[in-house]
């Protein structure tokens, strides 16, 4: 197990590329695609009040063209009195109704040559000038011939014929104008349907799809199965991150699952172990006791082989007293009083109570815990018993004139404080090192171990919310590193 590297700072990312990550983005989708409906139902807003006035327009138009071809035929109506009865009255009345053609006519004039054309128009100006001095003539008294009464009967149907051919060209316009303004509800109901098509898509592609994923890969991480999503360049951004969390959460799961294995472990352990425990302790006190009893009143009748063998019993009796008082610390559960402490004064403590197992060793102690380390939260007695633990074991595996070192720092997350306990012994075979923080498992020859050491040290980590990780090589060494959480406090309180 070893420490994590970490991670880099991302660069700033330019305008450019953040821009690009928005609309790759679920909420940059929705707004692009909301952002393209609202104007296209604008356009069509506009398109659609365009129409209208237009029609408007043209209707108010066409009663004016209605009210020019009334007018003329006003004027043939006079016009025929007067042709058929020689009523003089009548050419009068005609006259009021041209002179209400002729301000139509001037009124309406850019209208009907782009209507009807610049030619047809002065055609028909031409007509109606010479109806005009036709029926002036009519009025001065002069009296048509048969020829003159057909020349403007025939001119006075032509105004009438293009009068009517204005309104039903007028007509024809508008009439065309409705049916395309028809078409714009329907264009309304394609833009929604093409918006529901898209946000149904985007849904479903976008978010449903990647969801299903997770759920499964879910599923899969549930039966132990760790394997990542597989990345998909075109993931929209928040399920890109989705995703990549999901990744990381995972490789933690897989990372951490030797450590949950563990604790679960410890955890069974634990309970099996304390009952026996208790159960040992008051036979082995009771042997201890007798042995040391009869020594006192037999000690002087018995001979070499009988005291060795009593003094043989009270080691053993002893020893087996160490192994239940590991046990016990190994299955004790309940939480300790966790304190400030300055990481200089567990190390020292701890120092001072194997200084003389060092002399007797023959190894060099090292010892470099910088001042004013940031304070950790601990219980000191048992953060020593772990100390003490990896140092007696680094003297066991160290031979004479071996070196071995205790350093302290900062971890580099800056959540925690680093202890390192490095010796230069034979290390640690690559089989056995996946086990050593098992119970009773021992690298060690018999007599000289348990295998409850490095449990109980490995219990008491994490009942300190920190972790121990270690590498070694065979012929290389090992080092033990331990990582504690800082304490929220910046004041030391003194071991």
């Amino acid at each position: 197990m070893t420490g994590r590297a970490p991670s880099q700072s991302p660069a700033f990312p330019s305008r450019e590329g953040t821009l690009l990550n928005f609309f790759r983005s679920i909420k940059g989708k929705m707004f692009l695609v909301f952002a393209l409906t609202f104007l296209s139902a604008g356009l069509l807003t506009v398109l659609n009040l365009f129409t209208m006035d237009t029609v408007k327009g043209r209707l108010l138009m066409g009663e004016r063209y209605e009210f020019l071809l009334e007018n003329i035929l006003e004027v043939r109506r006079f016009e025929k009195n007067f042709l058929l009865y020689g009523d003089g009255a009548s050419i009068e009345e005609g006259n009021t109704y041209l002179a209400r053609v002729d301000e139509l006519v001037a009124e309406l004039a850019p209208d009907i040559a782009a209507v009807a054309g610049p030619k047809d128009f002065k055609s028909f100006e031409g007509v109606l000038l010479a109806y005009e001095a036709s029926v002036r003539s009519f009025a001065a008294g002069s009296s048509p011939n048969r020829l003159e009464r057909e020349e403007v009967r025939a001119r006075g149907k032509v105004l009438v014929d293009f009068a009517q051919k204005i309104i039903q060209t007028k007509r024809a316009r508008i009439h065309s104008t409705l049916e395309r303004a028809s078409v714009l509800p329907f264009a309304y109901l394609a833009v929604f349907l093409l918006l529901m098509v898209v946000i149904i898509k985007l849904i479903s592609r976008g978010m449903l799809r990647p969801l299903d994923v997770i759920r499964v890969t879910t599923e899969r991480v549930a039966r132990g199965d760790f394997s990542p999503i597989p990345p998909d360049p075109g993931q929209m951004g928040e399920i890109a991150g989705l995703m990549g969390a999901f990744n990381r959460m995972a490789h933690e799961l897989e990372a951490n699952q030797e450590d949950l294995l563990q604790a679960r472990k410890i955890a069974a352990l634990g309970t099996f172990t304390a009952g026996i425990a208790h159960e040992l302790n008051n036979p082995l006190n009771n042997i201890s006791l007798t042995a040391e009893a009869f020594m006192e009143v037999h000690g002087d009748e018995l001979d070499e082989d009988g005291t060795e063998m009593l003094a043989d019993i009270t080691t053993q009796a002893e020893r087996a007293s160490e192994i239940v008082k590991n046990l016990l610390d190994f299955s004790r559960t309940e939480h300790p009083t966790f304190v400030s402490l300055a990481p200089e004064d567990i190390v020292r403590s701890t120092v001072a109570l194997v200084r003389n197992q060092v002399m007797l060793s023959g190894v060099r102690l090292e010892v470099n815990v910088p001042d004013h380390l940031p304070a950790v939260l601990g219980d000191l007695r048992t953060l020593q018993q772990v100390f003490m633990n990896l140092l007696v074991n680094a003297m066991q595996a160290t031979p004479p004139e071996g070196v071995i070192t205790l350093l302290a720092g900062t971890d580099r997350s800056g959540d925690f404080v680093r202890f390192e306990v490095r010796d230069t012994g034979s290390g640690i075979p690559p089989e056995a090192l996946q086990h050593i923080f098992e119970p009773f498992f021992t690298t060690k020859e018999v007599g000289r171990g348990t295998g409850l050491g490095l449990a109980v040290t490995y219990a008491i980590i994490k009942r300190h919310g920190g972790r121990i990780d270690v590498k070694s090589e065979p012929g290389q060494g090992t080092v033990f590193s331990v990582f504690l959480p800082q304490a929220r406090v910046d004041a030391y309180t003194d071991a």
